[in-house]
C-alpha cells in the first residue's frame, strides 16, 4: 500500500495520478489526512502528559527522601488523574491508527508515469505483436469441439465431480497439460529462476499483503473454518515467501518460479467469452516472480517481458502484447504489460499472460526490505511477477491452430516433452 508520508508530502501528485485508474473515492485522501492530523494531536498531548507524568515522578521521589510524605502522597493523587488521561488518549490514539489503516488499504498503487488514460481495454496500447497467423482447414472446429472430438479434456465429467469449471484432463490431453508445466518452468530455470513448489491455500496475512485482500475476496475461494484461501496465483505464497525478511542489495533480484493449480470463483461470467477453456474455476499456470532493487525494476520488467515473449515464440503461437491504461490494470499494479494469444477458430485474443510492476506497494504491506552495504536505514525493495504461463488459453490456442483435417499437431519444442507429433 502507499506509505502515509509519501501521501502526506505527495497530496497533488497522488491525486492526479490516480484519476488516471479511474479512482472512485478521492475523499479518501483527505480522510486519511485528516485522520492522521488528529493521531499526531493526539501523540502531542500524550508527549506532554508523559513529560508532565514524568516530572512529577521524581518530583515524588524527591519528597519521599525528604521525608516530606504528605506533600509526596498528594501529588500521587496527581499522577492517578494523569495516568487516566494518557490511557484515554493511548485508546484514541490506537482507534485512529486503525482508521488510518483501514482507509490506506482502500486506496490503490499509482500507475507508473507512462501509463495511458483510459476506462477500459480499448483504450490500451498495442506494443508489439508477433509469430504466423495459421491457415486452418475448411470447417475449423473451435477447441471445445476439438476436445470432444478427440476425447482429451471432459467437461461433463468434471461438471459431475466437483461443478462447472472444473474439467478433467485425459490420455494425450493430460500428458499435453503435464508437457506445457515443465516447458514452461524448464525455460523460467534456464533464465536463473528458482523453483518453488508452494502451498496452495494461504492465511490471511498472506492474501492481505499481496493486494489480494481486501480486493478481491469475493473472487476468492476460502475454507472459513480455518481461514484459509485458496490462491488465485502462484504470486500469493511465492512472493509471500519473502514477507518479513531483509535481503542485502548485493542479493537482489531474488528470481523464483512455481507451478500451482489456481482457483477463481468468476462470479458472474457468462457466455461465449467462457466457453471451454476461455475461462475455469481452477487452472493450471507457472508463474514468475522477482524481488528487486527499486532503480532497477522497471529493467526487470522489460527483461521478464521479454522472456515470456519468448515462450509464445517457441511455441509457435501469434501473440500481441498490449501496456495497459489506467481503467483495465489491478488495484495493486504500476505498470501492467499483457499477452494475448490468437484463437484462430474462434477468431479472437485470448489473454494468457500479465506481467507487472507493483513497485514498492506490495513491499510495504509485506515488509520486504534490502539493505546497502554499509547503510544502517532498511528500505523498501520493489516486486514484480508475470504468468510465464498460464495454460487453459494456451492449450485452447495450440488445439485450434493447429489442427487438420483429421489431427492435432504438436509444435516441434513441445515433442520432446509430450513424446508424441499428433494427436
Amino acid at each position: 500500500m502507499l506509505t502515509l508520508s509519501f501521501i502526506r508530502e505527495n497530496k497533488d501528485l497522488v491525486t492526479e495520478r490516480l484519476k488516471i485508474k479511474n479512482f472512485r473515492k478521492p475523499e479518501l485522501i483527505d480522510k486519511v489526512l485528516e485522520a492522521d492530523n488528529s493521531r499526531r494531536s493526539a501523540q502531542y498531548q500524550l508527549d506532554q502528559l508523559q513529560a508532565e507524568l514524568n516530572n512529577i515522578s521524581r518530583q515524588i521521589g524527591s519528597l519521599i527522601q525528604a521525608g516530606k510524605n504528605e506533600e509526596a502522597e498528594r501529588l500521587k493523587d496527581t499522577t492517578s488523574s494523569l495516568k487516566e488521561k494518557i490511557r484515554i488518549l493511548s485508546q484514541d490514539e490506537d482507534t485512529l491508527l486503525k482508521e488510518i489503516d483501514a482507509l490506506l488499504i482502500q486506496i490503490p498503487n499509482l500507475p507508473h508515469e507512462s501509463v495511458p488514460p483510459g476506462q477500459n481495454s480499448a483504450s490500451n496500447l498495442l506494443l508489439r505483436s508477433g509469430g504466423r497467423m495459421p491457415e486452418l482447414p475448411d470447417r475449423a472446429l473451435p477447441h471445445w469441439d476439438l476436445i470432444q472430438k478427440f476425447n482429451i479434456i471432459d467437461f461433463e465429467l468434471g461438471n459431475k465431480i466437483t461443478g462447472a469449471g472444473f474439467p478433467v484432463y485425459r490420455a494425450k490431453g493430460a500428458k499435453l497439460q503435464r508437457a506445457l508445466i515443465d516447458f514452461f518452468l524448464d525455460r523460467n530455470i534456464a533464465a536463473g529462476y528458482t523453483e518453488y513448489w508452494p502451498p496452495v491455500l494461504v492465511n490471511e496475512d498472506s492474501a492481505y499483503g499481496t493486494g489480494q485482500l481486501p480486493d478481491k475476496e469475493g473472487q476468492m475461494y476460502s475454507v472459513p473454518v480455518d481461514n484459509y484461501y485458496l490462491i488465485p496465483t502462484a504470486e500469493v505464497p511465492v512472493t509471500n515467501i519473502f514477507r518479513d525478511t531483509i535481503i542485502p542489495a548485493e542479493e537482489l533480484p531474488l528470481r523464483c518460479t512455481a507451478y500451482t493449480p489456481c482457483f477463481r470463483r468468476e462470479a458472474g461470467s457468462w457466455g461465449a467469452d467462457v466457453r471451454g477453456l476461455n475461462r475455469l474455476h481452477q487452472f493450471d499456470k507457472v508463474e514468475i516472480v522477482q524481488i528487486q532493487h527499486p532503480d532497477r525494476s522497471y529493467e526487470s520488467l522489460e527483461e521478464m517481458t521479454s522472456h515470456i515473449e519468448s515462450l509464445l515464440v517457441a511455441l509457435e503461437l501469434p501473440y500481441r502484447i498490449m501496456k495497459l491504461c489506467g481503467g483495465d490494470m489491478s488495484f495493486t499494479s504500476a505498470m501492467t504489460y499483457d499477452f494475448e494469444v490468437y484463437s484462430a477458430a474462434q477468431k479472437k485474443w485470448l489473454e494468457v499472460s500479465s506481467v507487472s510492476n507493483f513497485e514498492s506497494f506490495q513491499a510495504n504491506r509485506l515488509k520486504i526490505r534490502y539493505k546497502e552495504t554499509g547503510d544502517k536505514k532498511n528500505r523498501i525493495a520493489h516486486t514484480l511477477n508475470g504468468s510465464a504461463l498460464a495454460l487453459p488459453r494456451v492449450m485452447a490456442a495450440l488445439l485450434e491452430n493447429n489442427q487438420t483435417t483429421d489431427s492435432i499437431l504438436i509444435p516441434g519444442m513441445l515433442q520432446h516433452y509430450t513424446g508424441f507429433e499428433t494427436i
